[in-house]
């Protein structure tokens, strides 16, 4: 669904180098004192006192003043940063508990995919087999195929006539060594981003503790630095195991960016259809036939932009049943590609154009208004997209804080001593005595009605959030 060069950036959690190849296996954390590499511990600048944090958050209640009372605007962001702080606290609170994790687990994985540990500089057994198999079907003895540039020279040389090494371009031609090619590939991603290295830097004590940057996308969704803490794959999940007399609770909430959608449009027509737990199944009877299918490509198109394909040529009967959620994500498009910048429900606003940008809309010729056009119209893909998702956001933040709350609560009474270890975007992990499971996961449900009402208020908007009970990650979804 990511039809935008922004939606694709927003995807990226990590804050690695970008020079870097993706999640690439990073440097162990560094020691709790260490304030920075090669930092002389004997003349350290010495931290921010008190006073010059009274100073800082004094200059901060000064600024919120000056915002605008209308529409509440004062009082949603002073929400923001109330939600925002207490996610601060929980990112260091889920680093310092961690994510459960069993390194057994983790090694079985690894070996079942990879083969047996190999000395460090090797490839794993299943990885030297296929490159000794891509070698024989290039005819290339000497191919080292995770540089791009001998790969690229030894596919073109056996009339592979490719531009990059990207899977869906590989899949296009039918050459046999296609096949071990994307097995290799497959694989040492694998290796390299979650493989023994990974393990021994990230996993101690079968605790992951990653560092957890909150808000670290421009949209208000939280990043992480190092050790890919927001990508965990798939293939490794089952290494993400409760301890012995506790589950894991995962739990993400339904389709939660098109019912954010319902919820700023205000569209009554919408809000019926997000009474049922399956928006879009509730969207195709409306409009659609009762196709789903169509139903999600449509909204989603509407959300991310897409006016091509099969997107563009569902929009019109999209619009035609819901005028006021399309009209909402249009008129934040028209905002963006006019220069301006729109806000989420919580006032999380968008970052201006550049004067790059405003330059790129001075045209003279009729080629330069056609690259103006199509700058601006990046632009408002990005503004569209913004409103929306980082909504999703605010509504996330407060759902955290409300479950973090209500966990506290249920410790300091003695009911249940649950922690919460995980959040990815709309999706949360709880570890708990498995005597505590439903008490943990009705204060899951109860802290997703509570942020739609801090959000929104009393509104005909569903926020469900499906609910998984399990021993390991890999069996939650």
């Amino acid at each position: 669904t990511a039809h935008t060069e922004y939606a694709r950036n927003a995807e990226k959690e990590s804050l690695d180098d970008p020079q870097e190849p993706p999640r690439a296996l990073q440097p162990p954390p560094p020691p709790a004192d260490q304030g920075a590499l090669f930092d002389d511990v004997r003349h350290r600048a010495p931290r921010q006192g008190l006073a010059e944090l009274r100073t800082e958050y004094a200059a901060q209640q000064a600024a919120l003043a000056d915002a605008a009372p209308e529409e509440n605007k004062r009082k949603r962001l002073q929400l923001l940063l109330a939600a925002e702080s207490a996610g601060a606290m929980i990112a260091a609170e889920m680093q310092h508990t961690g994510v459960p994790w069993r390194e057994d687990l983790h090694e079985q994985i690894l070996a079942d995919y990879l083969g047996p540990r190999p000395p460090s500089g090797h490839r794993p057994a299943k990885l030297e087999a296929l490159n000794d198999e891509l070698r024989t079907l290039l005819s290339s003895p000497g191919l080292n195929p995770d540089s791009p540039q001998e790969l690229m020279r030894a596919l073109h040389r056996n009339g592979i006539e490719v531009k990059s090494t990207r899977q869906w371009e590989l899949k296009e031609s039918s050459h046999p060594a296609i096949e071990p090619l994307l097995a290799y590939k497959k694989l040492s991603r694998l290796h390299t981003a979650n493989g023994w290295a990974w393990l021994d830097a990230w996993v101690t004590n079968r605790r992951f503790r990653p560092e957890y940057v909150v808000g670290g996308v421009v949209s208000g969704r939280w990043a992480s630095r190092g050790g890919g803490a927001l990508q965990i794959p798939r293939q490794i999940r089952g290494a993400v195991h409760a301890d012995p007399g506790h589950k894991l609770i995962v739990a993400d909430a339904s389709q939660l960016e098109p019912r954010v959608l319902v919820a700023l449009a205000q569209d009554s027509k919408m809000a019926e259809a997000a009474r049922d737990k399956d928006l879009y199944a509730g969207i195709a009877a409306q409009g659609f036939g009762g196709d789903r299918a169509k139903a999600k490509v449509a909204l989603l198109g509407a959300i991310y932009g897409a006016t091509t394909g099969e997107s563009g040529r569902l929009m019109p009967q999209l619009a035609r049943t819901y005028p006021r959620a399309v009209g909402f994500v249009e008129q934040a498009a028209r905002d963006g590609e006019a220069g301006g910048t729109v806000t989420t429900r919580l006032g999380r606003s968008s970052p201006p154009p550049s004067e790059e940008w405003f330059r790129s809309q001075q045209s003279a010729t009729a080629e330069e208004q056609r690259r103006a056009e199509s700058i601006a119209r990046s632009r408002g893909r990005f503004t569209r997209n913004f409103v929306v998702q980082g909504s999703a956001a605010d509504w996330a933040a407060c759902w955290l804080a409300e479950l973090r709350r209500r966990l506290r609560a249920l410790r300091a009474d003695g009911t249940v001593a649950a922690e919460l270890v995980f959040f990815l975007h709309d999706e949360v992990m709880v570890h708990a005595p498995e005597a505590g499971v439903g008490a943990c996961i009705q204060a899951i449900e109860e802290a997703a009605a509570a942020a739609k009402e801090l959000l929104f208020g009393t509104i005909p908007v569903e926020f469900p959030v499906s609910v998984a009970v399990v021993d390991s990650y890999d069996n939650a979804k």
